[in-house]
């Protein structure tokens, strides 16, 4: 089979693309033939270095694919072949990745995919969405008609959350680096959208809500606390799911008084139970439409690594050159 590998850490350039063995399928794994697959920052993370990890040789990146199944494995009850399926939290903590045509997945990593949803967009929805399950229900707990204010309402997880608060109800306020973006993120459910670059959050946030916001999502790799702190409400909820190296300043005076608290978490130390929750429902809500995929751009797989070197120009240098998720497709040889 066809997949995008590498054999050491390092820049974009170190990923191959060429031909390696099948998977070989274990008792309680599922083999899946991919149609399409996602990029996200921890994948560059992984690949580049700045993750330590032990990686099997050859290592395929990647998170998230959604294709159909075409063997299971002895011990497996829940799916059988022809089944259309998605996957997420691959490529972590010496799992391989994704991006093959074919991918031997333990059974538990593993959830159905409705007919009416694409395998591109459960692909670009896969690891924000259970992302952002995890932190709005999980962790802040999010209420109907709570308010929220989501920092990066535009990026691959943000535009998860604007969804998914917008349709259980609560209101929706949100930042954008653009007018373009900012449409964007009124599309997705958002009440407001903040211009970053010339408006000010917190003035922004007074207008919207007197008495501050319910939850603030962070986004961004250097949390601004004394902000948000600022606009939360009493007992307000911040979520935090990025800056892995940051240690910025903390308020934290005004945030006990406030009765605040602070929920950080890795969305790929979710228990499989957790896991397994959220995926259903995000099925669902796509079936539906609540949820769509935010696309930004695509490349087939044998262009992975231009693939990665987009992901990093929006992560790391803060580009506007990516409004949404890269897609990675696959045409599976027979």
């Amino acid at each position: 089979m066809k997949a995008a590998f590498l054999t050491t850490q390092g820049p974009p350039e170190v990923i191959q693309y060429g031909d390696v063995p099948d998977p070989q399928v274990g008792e309680d794994q599922v083999l899946i033939r991919t149609h399409a697959m996602s990029v996200n920052p921890i994948d560059t993370y992984v690949r580049s270095g700045v993750i330590a990890a032990e990686l099997p040789t050859p290592y395929f990146p990647g998170c998230d694919a959604a294709g159909i199944v075409e063997a299971v494995g002895s011990s497996v009850k829940r799916f059988q072949v022809g089944e259309r399926v998605w996957t997420t939290n691959q490529g972590l903590v010496g799992r391989q990745g994704t991006f093959a045509e074919k991918i031997a997945v333990d059974e538990k990593w593993v959830f159905g995919l409705p007919d009416s949803v694409s395998f591109e967009d459960a692909a670009a929805c896969a690891l924000v969405g259970i992302t952002a399950h995890l932190g709005l229900f999980r962790e802040a707990q999010l209420q109907p008609g709570e308010s929220i204010l989501v920092i990066g309402g535009s990026g691959g997880v943000g535009s998860m959350v604007v969804q998914m608060a917008a349709a259980t109800g609560a209101r929706v306020i949100a930042t954008a680096g653009s007018d373009e973006k900012a449409e964007k993120v009124r599309a997705f459910g958002a009440e407001e959208v903040i211009l970053y670059k010339s408006q000010s959050i917190a003035e922004q946030v007074r207008q919207f809500s007197e008495r501050g916001v319910n939850v603030v999502w962070e986004t961004r790799r250097e949390p601004d606390f004394a902000t948000a702190v600022e606009v939360m409400a009493e007992r307000g909820r911040m979520v935090l799911m990025a800056g892995r190296d940051a240690q910025p300043p903390f308020p934290v005076g005004p945030f006990y008084v406030k009765e605040c608290s602070l929920h950080g978490f890795v969305m790929f130390k979710a228990t499989p139970f957790e896991m397994r929750s959220a995926a259903d429902e995000l099925s669902r809500m796509m079936a539906s439409g609540k949820v769509k995929a935010n696309i930004g751009a695509s490349f087939p797989l044998s262009e992975a690594a231009q693939a990665h070197t987009l992901q990093e120009s929006a992560t790391l240098d803060q580009s506007d050159r990516l409004c949404g998720k890269i897609i990675v497709t696959s045409n599976p040889s027979s």
